[in-house]
């Protein structure tokens, strides 16, 4: 279970983060900023697609608690994926690269995952490379 302490630090710096040049806000508190673009024409995945992607996840302290960087891109299918994923990965285009700033709520919540405490704010690094 989440510290009231913790909660209230990790909103505290989603606030921060959102008032920053370049950082853009989309549905359900979620935040991105652009960090290379891809193709203007490609489509945007929806909910039933399968994204080929390489991402890097971050607690706020900067620690990684997930990545594919050095591996084989993984697929998924976007509607197994955890809220933030879902809202952000239907904004982007083929060959985007983004850092999205998800909040707890749209991620596991107060709930512990191994490596991300309960009430986590999570930081994305995330290429999308193909949708199926």
């Amino acid at each position: 279970m989440a510290k009231p302490e913790y909660v209230q630090k990790n909103k505290q710096w989603l606030e921060a983060k959102a008032k920053e040049p370049g950082v853009v806000a989309i549905d359900g508190g979620i935040y991105y900023k652009v960090i290379k673009s891809g193709s203007k024409d490609s489509r945007h995945p929806d909910r039933g697609s399968v994204v080929t992607v390489h991402y890097t996840g971050k607690t706020i302290n900067g620690k990684t608690f997930d990545s594919s960087r050095g591996g084989v891109a993984p697929a998924f299918r976007l509607r197994d994926l955890i809220p933030g994923w879902i809202i952000a990965l239907q904004h982007m285009h083929i060959g985007d690269k983004w850092e999205i700033y998800i909040p707890a709520e749209k991620a596991y919540g107060r709930f512990n995952q191994p490596g991300i405490p309960g009430g986590s704010t999570l930081i994305f690094e995330i290429e999308l490379l193909g949708i199926a």
